[in-house]
């Protein structure tokens, strides 16, 4: 084989390889709530009632692949997840509904019902445990505690958790699932052994970075309309505190692995506001100093509704009629800056007093 042939071989095989770790995106979708209706953590289902239905990923879109049951039996096992965010925090909120006709929770290890969920905030894909290391190392707890958990994360929420905490952080950044990176309620009146309902409600942080020094060496993934992340789980049904053979691997993705490999998940997309939430004509604006050296201004235009016109006034005496002017300062100081746009709905203003300041 001639060296461009090996060359174009090689390529090809790492396109292929590249294409069957990729998060298959099935069009799952991630609700936003308003942020004067942000879900109260007491795991009481009133707050959801604005969650569209159509968004709501039940137990028909789980498998088994443990290959113990061939299909998913609602008298066994019935669960409905409910995925949120609110813009401007980086939280993931959810509602985790599921009937049971044996709840397992009575041992204080792994032997428990679980809600287990892989997050990957930054959709950056790839192995993120030990024993999935593309180079594995000898000394296996310095791989842990450099490699596991880092850019993406893996929550083993215990359904229900008595005498245990909430969730086992499968990493050395146990503080992820602390206040205030995380928080849960939950309300179930079974014993275990017995059948019922259970509900989940619970908020995580995703991180890019997570580190085991703690969160002031991390970087919390940074959460926006429309953006897709890296979001699967697994529901993990003992059935009976002895006989392993009776336990479900109830999966979202097609991937066994999935639990230790971001690249073998699913995507999410994050939902911009409904439009019933939205104010149909509104000012509103964004800044961002692009050289502070020359006292450089970007100003965003993120008004809401149909826009004929708009007029800048960044408070140093000059104006400007541009939807996203870039606006040079000649002194140093803080400004009163002033959008006024004007449409077929009439006229908005938006002012922020001092928020635009240069040195």
């Amino acid at each position: 084989m001639s060296r461009l042939k090996y060359s174009i071989f090689l390529i090809f095989s790492f396109l292929l390889l590249l294409n069957s770790w990729a998060q298959e995106d099935r069009g799952y979708k991630i609700y936003q709530f308003p942020a004067n209706m942000i879900p109260r953590i007491d795991g009481n289902t009133d707050d959801w009632a604005s969650f569209p239905d159509e968004y709501v990923v039940g137990t028909d879109q789980l498998w088994d692949d443990s290959k113990h049951y061939l299909e998913v039996d609602p008298k066994n096992l019935d669960v409905k997840v409910k995925v949120a965010w609110v813009k401007g925090l980086n939280r993931l909120y959810f509602l985790y509904e599921a009937y049971d006709d044996y709840w397992d929770f009575s041992l204080p290890g792994l032997h428990n019902d679980i809600f287990e969920i892989v997050v990957d905030g930054d959709l950056s894909g790839g192995p993120f445990i030990v024993e999935q290391h593309p180079n594995p190392s000898p000394n296996k707890m310095e791989t842990y505690f450099a490699f596991q958990g880092i850019h993406a994360q893996n929550y083993h929420i215990f359904t229900p958790a008595v005498g245990k905490d909430w969730a086992l952080a499968w990493g050395p950044q146990n503080w992820i699932k602390k206040l205030p990176y995380s928080n849960i309620a939950y309300s179930y009146n079974f014993k275990p052994g017995e059948s019922g309902k259970l509900i989940a409600e619970f908020w995580i942080t995703p991180f890019d970075y997570a580190s085991a020094e703690g969160p002031e060496r991390s970087v919390e993934s940074e959460l926006s309309d429309n953006k897709k992340i890296g979001l699967t789980w697994a529901v993990i049904d003992y059935d009976d505190v002895i006989d392993e053979s009776k336990k479900g691997f109830w999966n979202l993705s097609k991937n066994h692995k999935m639990y230790g490999n971001s690249s073998l998940g699913t995507v999410f997309t994050l939902m911009p506001l409904a439009e019933k939430f939205q104010k149909s004509f509104e000012a509103q604006w964004s800044f961002l100093v692009t050289d502070m050296s020359k006292r450089e201004v970007l100003f965003k235009d993120e008004s809401h509704g149909k826009i004929t016109s708009w007029h800048w006034d960044f408070g140093d005496g000059t104006i400007s009629a541009e939807q996203n002017p870039l606006h040079q300062y000649k002194e140093a100081g803080k400004y009163i800056v002033i959008l006024d746009i004007e449409g077929p709905k009439g006229k908005s203003r938006m002012s922020k007093v001092w928020d635009v300041a240069v040195k």
